[in-house]
């Protein structure tokens, strides 16, 4: 199969599950036939699916990826085992990636919208959301803000996945969204290492869709970071994960 053919393939096979799609027409732009895939991928709800459809989707996918240029972590500059990188996480070759994820842990359901939740999900495919609600009913409850639970990537470049759920800071800042941010890179670095795990990239949580300050969250980021490598003796390597300029000049000038 071509990238094309595996494209449409996979689009008709998520319009065969619901007869709401049977009015839908396939377009003929490469762009929006991906867009249209991706929200079908992303509205779908987790439910069993066929192994063909996951083999032709993981063809297809790392495809997707290889072409958007894969960046490996020994392509970074380190500093006593830290390094900020700009780029698209989702193409980043370590051991894992951390996710910003919500209390339902189970990815974003807005069709392409652009939060990093829904970019991490779109490109490792739909087993990551099996994974996710497998875990979340075995759990019982809604991820609690400052956790961290790691899955398999799947497509993704990286091995792991950490997801944590952030604080949504609405109104003024407060010491308890400060230390929630906290106890979120903390646990990611404590599941890596007790995964094994010899790299993590983080992402700027809670920043964004979840609006705590881009300075303030960096300066948090640091901090915890530093502070555990030297409780610890961790040796892991911390790559901050910026992807707007602003981001990457606060990081810059946090670790000089």
């Amino acid at each position: 199969m071509t990238q094309s053919e595996r494209r449409i393939w996979l689009i008709e096979y998520l319009f065969g599950e619901n007869d709401r799609y049977n009015s839908v027409q396939i377009p003929s732009d490469s762009k929006e036939q991906f867009n249209l895939y991706r929200s079908l991928v992303n509205v779908r709800m987790p439910a069993p699916i066929s192994e063909e459809y996951l083999q032709i989707e993981d063809e297809f996918l790392k495809e997707e990826t290889a072409q958007k240029g894969i960046t490996p972590i020994t392509a970074l500059n380190f500093k006593n085992d830290i390094s900020i990188w700009q780029g698209d996480i989702t193409t980043l070759e370590c051991d894992a990636i951390v996710n910003a994820a919500n209390s339902k842990l189970l990815g974003c359901f807005c069709p392409c919208h652009a939060c990093i939740d829904n970019c991490i999900h779109t490109f490792a495919g739909v087993r990551l959301r099996l994974k996710c609600n497998e875990i979340m009913e075995n759990q019982l409850f809604d991820e609690p803000t400052g956790k961290a639970k790691i899955t398999p990537a799947y497509n993704l470049p990286c091995k792991y996945v950490l997801h944590t759920v952030g604080p949504i800071v609405y109104g003024e800042l407060t010491e308890k969204h400060e230390k929630l941010l906290a106890f979120c890179y903390e646990e990611c670095l404590k599941c890596a290492d007790e995964n094994g795990l010899k790299s993590t990239a983080f992402c700027c949580i809670s920043t964004g869709e979840f609006h705590f300050p881009n300075d303030k969250a960096a300066e948090i980021a640091v901090k915890t970071v530093k502070d555990y490598k030297a409780k610890t003796d961790s040796n892991i390597k911390v790559v901050f994960n910026v992807f707007k300029d602003k981001d990457r000049k606060i990081y810059e000038q946090l670790l000089g």
